[in-house]
């Protein structure tokens, strides 16, 4: 083992739990045998990308391994040229790894190659490297009978209601069909996609819908990680849009500042409903995509939301989707309490 992993406190106790937990996910997700192709472009320059790296060595013992710092470009386009459908790809970035006008997984896509993504590991604390071990873990009955059932109530609603601590938000509007990110890839053109794993989205059919006030605990900050104000912030939403707030730090005015000179308004389009119950308000990891996925709602600020074409927002003409995570007592889809006590309740 790297003697720098070798030397970090707990580190083999992480690397046998992620190993566990891979098992899982390649199995139950992926149905990846152990005589299939595999290979893994990793780097190892902070201790959560040490950690898969020595965790995934174990799985796929039979992978081919590529250091991506160490490997020329054109070796890696190599390796990935030689694959074929259904062969699998896993990227263990403590950044994101680029190979010029090379998209990696939206290229390998394109071959029905599976790819397994972890980026912006680096952005997480050491301290927080068990919280992601245990997102990784894959409870299939629970992703895919919470998201199935989700998204179900999700698409039939006609209205919705948010309760952050008394502070309401109202969707007066149906839903936008509902997206999946479970692990059940059966009905789903790629296989694969970013990890951990648990989240269901959506957003008003009619954005101007929304209207009300939502607390915020957390949000995505200008470095794409999360900031946790000690008061929770106060959105007032007026007609889809935010229109004031109360206990803004600095820091969140600068986000609000950034949306309105780049748009002239502050759209609220994305909701989402992370499943993932390795992370909750107070198991908490920096990076602010991995954290989506908490168990919880949250909204995201800015026009841009690719997956839902909408009047007068065209694709692509969007500059911001920031993130902001409501601190959720309960959510209703029309009469019906989905989400209540940090919990899906469907």
């Amino acid at each position: 083992m790297n003697d720098s992993l070798s030397n970090s406190q707990n580190a083999e106790t992480l690397v046998v739990e992620a190993q566990q937990n891979l098992k899982g996910l390649l199995r139950e997700a992926f149905h990846h045998a152990d005589n299939e192709t595999a290979v893994l472009v990793y780097d190892t320059a902070c201790l959560l990308s040490r950690i898969l790296f020595e965790a995934y060595k174990r799985c796929l013992p039979q992978a081919v391994f590529i250091d991506f710092h160490e490997t020329p470009p054109q070796k890696i386009l190599e390796a990935f040229a030689a694959l074929k459908p259904l062969d699998l790809v896993v990227l263990i970035q403590s950044t994101n790894f680029r190979l010029d006008k090379f998209r990696i997984r939206v290229e390998l896509f394109k071959r029905q190659i599976k790819v397994i993504e972890h980026p912006h590991l680096s952005r997480m604390a050491d301290e927080e490297a068990a919280f992601y071990v245990d997102s990784l873990e894959y409870d299939s009955s629970y992703y895919r009978g919470v998201g199935r059932a989700l998204k179900a109530k999700i698409d039939a609603a006609s209205s919705g209601v948010l309760d952050s601590g008394g502070e309401f938000l109202v969707y007066d509007s149906p839903f936008e069909s509902a997206k999946l990110n479970i692990g059940d890839y059966s009905e789903m053109p790629n296989m694969g996609g970013q990890f951990p794993l648990g989240e269901v989205f959506t957003e008003a059919k009619e954005l101007r819908s929304l209207n009300g006030r939502v607390n915020i605990f957390i949000f995505g900050d200008t470095s794409y990680k999360i900031n946790h104000p000690q008061t929770p912030i106060t959105l007032v939403i007026k007609e889809g849009q935010v229109v004031d707030c109360e206990n803004a730090t600095p820091k969140f005015e600068e986000i609000l500042s950034l949306i309105r000179e780049g748009e002239g308004v502050v759209w609220v389009r994305e909701l989402g409903f992370g499943l993932n119950r390795a992370f909750s308000k107070t198991r908490t990891v920096r990076d602010a995509g991995t954290y989506e996925r908490m168990c919880g709602v949250h909204l995201s600020l800015g026009a841009k939301h690719g997956i839902y074409g909408k009047p007068g927002f065209k694709r692509g003409d969007g500059k911001y989707h920031v993130d902001v995570f409501a601190d959720a007592h309960s959510f209703r889809l029309d009469d019906e309490i989905v989400y209540k006590n940090g919990a899906w309740i469907v």
